[in-house]
């Protein structure tokens, strides 16, 4: 082996999520707005009460400076336009469900952020398809050999929803 070549790098022969792998770009970020994990903000669709879990994200957590011991946090909430009183007035139950989710006193207060709320990737509304006439006969023809009803159905349900997805790739 020649003294300039590097060595081999070590492999990971395992599969990692993409939570593990992007943590530790993500825990710096994350220590700067107050939190010490992840936990919060990926699992806020448990931990807060409807319809809070859909209308508001936790933004940060600001801790309080005394050097008597950690009394809890003040947390800071991103809400949905128009939930901001809403959630303001909830604010104690909210704060509950966060203690209640961690097991001791994590947020002693919830305030509103001034930050706009940009939800994630929410539920998206789809248009109801309604297949042509030529689509139905096409799937029909190739599923009435089929004597079990049920499976005929499934068959055809199948058929349908490919061939809408192979309409909607030509467009």
């Amino acid at each position: 082996m020649a003294k300039d070549a590097l060595p081999e790098p070590k492999r990971r022969n395992k599969t990692l999520s993409v939570s593990d792998a992007l943590s530790g770009a993500l825990d710096p970020v994350l220590k700067k707005r107050g939190f010490a994990g992840r936990d919060i903000i990926a699992q806020w669709r448990h931990i807060a009460p409807p319809p809070f879990d859909q209308t508001t994200l936790p933004d940060k957590l600001s801790w309080p400076r005394s050097n008597h011991g950690a009394e809890g946090a003040t947390l800071y909430l991103r809400c949905a336009p128009g939930q901001a009183l809403f959630a303001q007035h909830e604010a104690p139950a909210i704060a509950a469900a966060v203690n209640r989710y961690f097991g001791y006193v994590l947020v002693n207060d919830v305030r509103l952020s001034a930050e706009p709320f940009t939800p994630g990737s929410g539920q998206k509304v789809q248009k109801p398809y309604q297949p042509s006439q030529s689509e139905l006969a096409k799937v029909g023809k190739a599923t009435e050999m089929v004597e079990d009803d049920d499976l005929r159905e499934a068959l055809r349900t199948l058929g349908l929803a490919l061939s809408r997805r192979s309409n909607m790739k030509k467009q």
